[in-house]
């Protein structure tokens, strides 16, 4: 088959012209490429997140696992529709690619959200613990893992639905002409679309929807550094006495001053202790 014989149907195919982009470019060799180094970008974004959390409040690496898991799992599905959805549509397959991913990135990121506070809600009033989004329980159970990378991905798919019939107005198909209407090479398309601007707005979106489903711990459950020394001791002498002398209610209650001023003459006794063993040596 010659070349006049390929025109008419790759113009067919695609009205915009001959270079733009098609769906095979999407998933020829070097498309498959770039989206396996777009995925091990993200993946690297989700580890230096963990390192950027404060160590007293860091995730094992377990539970690590399970949080950024789910959210691979849900960005997967959602991507491969997006590859076949865009080969769907007439016109550049890159454009309505991008266009879908970045109507995914920003009001499906107000979805997803929305989804995840509903089933948060739904896990504490029914008492639905395993689809508590960050609790795993203690040990980390599977079963809760596995029941929260269900839900999610099923958030991620009424998400898709909602912004693909979002898709089907007229307003896409003029934007899908002009938004990589410069760019007449399928391979810089595919470059611009699935790891430029996907890297960019991954960075931020996987981050904010970490924060969407890990455990966020309380200030009391935050550990506290305990202080150490004679003082402490002593302080806390001192308020175990006071606990006591409230419960026993037949004996005669000492103040709150008295026992701390008794805490304080047992300071004086140790500091002087301290200082004569001091002078001694």
């Amino acid at each position: 088959m010659d070349e006049t014989d390929l025109t008419p149907w790759r113009r067919q195919v695609h009205p915009e012209g001959i270079n733009s982009c098609g769906k095979d470019n999407l998933t020829d060799v070097f498309g498959w490429t770039v989206q396996a180094l777009l995925a091990a970008l993200a993946f690297m974004c989700l580890i230096l997140k963990r390192f950027c959390e404060p160590s007293a409040t860091r995730r094992p690496w377990l539970i690590w696992f399970y949080d950024t898991s789910k959210q691979g799992a849900g960005a997967l599905v959602v991507h491969m529709v997006n590859v076949y959805l865009a080969s769907q549509f007439v016109g550049d397959a890159c454009t309505w690619y991008i266009i879908s991913f970045l109507l995914d990135s920003s009001l499906g990121l107000l979805i997803i959200y929305a989804g995840i506070k509903c089933s948060q809600f739904l896990a504490k009033a029914k008492q639905w613990d395993l689809i508590n989004f960050g609790e795993y329980g203690k040990p980390p159970s599977p079963k809760a893992w596995l029941a929260q990378c269900g839900v999610y991905i099923l958030l991620m798919v009424v998400e898709k639905v909602f912004i693909t019939l979002l898709v089907q107005f007229k307003f896409w198909e003029g934007v899908s002409k002009l938004i990589l209407a410069p760019v007449g090479n399928p391979k810089v398309e595919v470059t611009l679309v699935m790891l430029i601007i996907p890297f960019f707005v991954n960075i931020l979106m996987f981050w904010v929807t970490d924060n969407f489903l890990m455990h966020h711990s309380s200030s009391s459950e935050v550990p506290k550094p305990r202080s150490t020394g004679t003082g402490r001791r002593i302080f806390d002498r001192a308020r175990f006495r006071m606990q006591n002398a409230s419960r026993n209610s037949g004996v005669p209650e000492e103040s709150e001053s008295e026992i701390l001023l008794s805490g304080d003459d047992e300071a004086i006794i140790v500091n002087n202790s301290s200082s004569s063993a001091t002078v001694v040596v």
